[in-house]
């Protein structure tokens, strides 16, 4: 879940990470470094990789000549080589004249330096596109440069894209990568670099590709020596090369290098040459790709990514993924342009929100995620039918039931028993549940946090889904979906909880897990095991209303029909928690919610506010269904539970909770999540409007404005 005792690298100046989502991710901070490598599951290499970079070389008729990397960034000399590696390169910017410009997928760089009559502006692109299933899941990313010559003469302008064999750390130097380099049609030219991964991971192949046009000549050199012993070119000469000559093209290379050695690491370069007369410009076009089929965890299950639907699963099609990149990257950002200009353009929002708004969807791609072709597993399917799916001894942990819990529970129970179910339905696998003729577009995870691993963590997808349901619907559902298949599946092998020591089932029939997982997400669900999550109060709660509020974002009748059943089984299974038949349900006196260090007892202006608005919720998705007894059974429990919920209002807000301690006048901001999740879904608010109005004036003064004036400690 979290290991305190690892010792990580921290970067900062992040930037606009690359490539589309759940294909790998590779962060680029605003000076121009690559850095924050997620390629493999949970593991993410902070560290830049220096040699990898954007370089520019200027030479004008008056003889001025301007040579340097396009990052403020020298790196320490190596001992081991002190004259041949990438510190013997020009590192002449210092970033004083250049401005970085970040609106998520894109990023805009401006040089006015090295040559200060040379404008250089970079935009970078990545094809994170709503609405779009197939690019938005591709490992590319476009480099557009548009080079403007300000000065009055002619400018011979070289631009280089250099790139390691490495993903990351100190993979560089494992051996046995090569690099080869291939042209494709259109002009296109790439140089792959063929990474041979450790630790059993899968495999990666790297293109950096570059576009000759009638303007801009393409030369490449397919490998060069960044450190250790190797028989190639040094990273010191292939940069004397392009600075004497302004291309590779007086060098010759052999179609595929040797293998590295052990120790030492090898690297790539592309040149892409083209002369500005002045007060003109040019469009120079760069791409990286890169290709990692396969997702491995650590319980040995391997799936497919998403984007293998569209270029197959061997490993070979870094270079079409970057040439098609090329191609097509002025339709992605057109598509990007159209999203994106009505909400910058919306001036009820101020100056701020929308950047922030755009910006923080950086998540969907370097929040270590992934997205699988929807496929079973390819590899790791073994002992996956040993688990009991079954509802015995359930029931008996209802202390208040209701006619209609008991038979969907008995009717479900019977079936089980009946089936001998397939291994993906002993699982969170929610595939299952799609219905005739509906597309399977895969299944998606992110973590929690990059130091906080747990796939899918529910509790506050409930505050982060609406970038995704409004933006990727599909992918929205499919996560419900697995959700809704975990609320069905029960496995009673036990884990011990951090918190008392005591052992707890993992995962019980009814109960809305934690997450979806970590070592073997979908099979072995609740990686989390701080507490018991069955007996947490807002999981439950949260699923009926996130899907009841998918429901009505999208209008989909058959997702609704699908998991109606487990939305009925989660509202069951928390009558346990309603103590006195009130139809309120009550906290247990341990941090039984989101909030996981804060302990709560009896009716709490938290969980009670949304086990409020999903009793109200229940109602309507039965009403959606067709199910007319369980929507006035579910809607009488609403009122109900609102009437009860009424009383810990104080006059002010909504006390924390009903049971008199310390803490029970606590203010706490999310007092009214409840509130603002049935207002979102189009249901009737669950409480007045006078007092939600109060209540968010007080939080106002007290949690914000009492703290440093509601300013921002530096």
């Amino acid at each position: 879940m979290i290991d305190p005792f690892a010792k990580r690298h921290v970067t900062f100046c992040h930037g606009v990470p690359l490539g589309g989502i759940g294909a790998g991710s590779i962060g680029r901070s605003f000076r121009g470094e690559f850095q924050r490598w997620q390629l493999f599951p949970v593991i993410c290499e902070e560290k830049p990789v220096l040699a990898n970079q954007f370089s520019v070389f200027v030479s004008r008729p008056s003889g001025e000549k301007y040579s340097s990397v396009l990052c403020p960034r020298k790196p320490v000399i190596i001992k081991q080589n002190p004259v041949s590696g990438i510190e013997s390169w020009d590192w002449n910017i210092n970033g004083n004249s250049s401005t970085y410009h970040a609106l998520y997928p894109r990023a805009w760089t401006v040089y006015e330096e090295p040559d200060p009559a040379l404008r250089i502006v970079c935009r970078q692109i990545s094809p994170v596109i709503p609405h779009n299933y197939k690019e938005s899941s591709f490992p590319v990313t476009v480099f557009t440069f548009t080079l403007k010559n300000l000065g009055n003469t002619t400018a011979d302008v070289t631009l280089l894209f250099t790139w390691t064999n490495s993903v990351g750390g100190i993979s560089e130097f494992t051996g046995d990568h090569f690099n080869s380099k291939t042209t494709r049609n259109d002009g296109v030219h790439a140089v792959l670099l063929h990474h041979k991964t450790a630790n059993e991971r899968s495999p990666v192949t790297f293109a950096i590709a570059a576009e000759e046009t009638e303007d801009v000549h393409i030369s490449e050199c397919p490998v060069f020596v960044i450190s250790g012993a190797y028989s190639s070119i040094s990273a010191k000469n292939m940069w004397n090369e392009v600075k004497q000559h302004g291309s590779f093209d007086h060098l010759n290379f052999a179609e595929t290098s040797a293998p590295s050695e052990p120790g030492s690491s090898i690297g790539a370069a592309i040149a892409a040459t083209v002369t500005i007369p002045s007060n003109a410009q040019r469009i120079v076009t760069f791409s990286l790709a890169w290709d990692c089929p396969e997702v491995k965890f650590p319980e040995g299950k391997t799936y497919y990514r998403r984007y293998t639907k569209f270029y197959g699963t061997n490993g070979d099609a870094a270079a079409d993924i970057a040439h098609d990149a090329i191609m097509e990257h002025c339709q992605w950002e057109a598509q990007i342009d159209d999203w994106q200009r009505p909400i910058l353009e919306d001036k009820r929002f101020p100056e701020w929100y929308p950047t922030t708004l755009l910006n923080e969807l950086y998540y969907l791609n370097s929040g270590g995620t992934i997205w699988t072709d929807g496929s079973l597993p390819v590899h790791g399917l073994v002992n996956t039918g040993e688990r009991k799916f079954s509802l015995d001894g359930f029931n008996n942990n209802l202390s208040h039931k209701n006619d209609i819990a008991i038979n969907i529970l008995e009717m479900f129970n019977s079936v089980v028993e009946q089936t001998h179910s397939p291994p993906a339905s002993k699982s969170a696998y929610g595939v299952n549940l799609l219905q005739e003729g509906e597309e399977n577009i895969g299944q998606f995870l992110y973590l929690e946090g990059i130091e906080y691993q747990m796939w899918n963590t529910y509790d506050v997808h409930f505050y982060s889904s609406f970038s995704l349901v409004m933006l990727f619907p599909k992918l929205e559902l499919s996560i419900q979906r697995d959700f809704a298949a975990a609320v069905l599946m029960h496995d009673p092998s036990k884990m011990k909880l951090l918190y008392d020591g005591q052992w707890a089932p993992r995962k019980v029939l009814g109960a809305v897990p934690h997450d979806i997982g970590l070592n073997d997400p979908w099979f072995e669900v609740n990686g989390y095991n701080l507490y018991n999550t069955d007996r947490w109060k807002d999981l439950n709660p949260k699923f009926v209303l996130q899907i009841y509020r998918d429901v009505v974002a999208t209008g989909d009748k058959k997702f609704a029909q699908a998991v109606w059943p487990a939305v009925y089984i989660a509202i069951a299974y928390m009558d346990q928690f309603d103590k006195d038949g009130d139809g309120m349900i009550e906290n247990e006196g341990f941090p039984d919610q989101t909030y996981d260090t804060w302990s709560v007892s009896g009716v709490s202006a938290y969980s009670g506010g949304l086990w409020v608005a999903a009793l109200q919720a229940a109602s309507a998705l039965a009403r959606e269904v067709g199910d007319k007894g369980s929507e006035d059974y579910f809607w009488l429990k609403f009122q109900k539970a609102k009437s009860v919920y009424e009383n810990l209002w104080n006059g002010s807000y909504f006390n924390y909770d009903s049971s008199g301690g310390s803490s029970s006048l606590s203010i706490q901001a999310d007092q009214l999540a409840g509130q603002w999740y049935a207002r979102a879904c189009g249901l009737l608010p669950i409480v007045e409007e006078k007092k939600s109005r109060s209540a968010l004036q007080i939080v106002y003064n007290h949690n914000v404005m009492k703290v440093h004036k509601g300013g921002v400690v530096r």
